[in-house]
């Protein structure tokens, strides 16, 4: 499921890249960030803020008035990240997309 969202989706990632190797990519469709990825190398050193300010100003600029996105209640990390810039939790619900029996926690944040 995942190599078909990428093959799918992949010409719409925003990549950052830091001495020519790529750093993290983020995925937006209208308010929705589908996707956002750090490599383990570059954790810790802001890509996600930047990445996530990025789509966020992109967003606000196609005059939409929020930011979703999604994470697992595992990934905490996540949480912080999102939480410490603004994101609010809003719900928890079963992972029924990927049916992952995870729970997904859904996050917005006013732009």
């Amino acid at each position: 499921m995942g190599g078909r969202y990428v093959d799918r989706s992949w010409p719409e990632f925003a990549v950052a890249e830091i001495d020519g190797e790529v750093a993290g990519l983020i995925h937006w469709r209208a308010d929705f960030i589908e996707a956002l990825h750090v490599m383990a190398s570059r954790q810790g050193q802001g890509v996600g803020r930047q990445l996530l300010s990025h789509a966020e100003q992109a967003i606000g600029t196609a005059g939409l008035a929020q930011a979703r996105l999604e994470t697992d209640t595992f990934n905490l990390p996540a949480q912080a990240l999102y939480k410490a810039v603004g994101y609010v939790e809003k719900n928890r619900y079963p992972d029924d997309e990927w049916d992952s029996g995870f729970t997904t926690v859904l996050f917005e944040k006013r732009l």
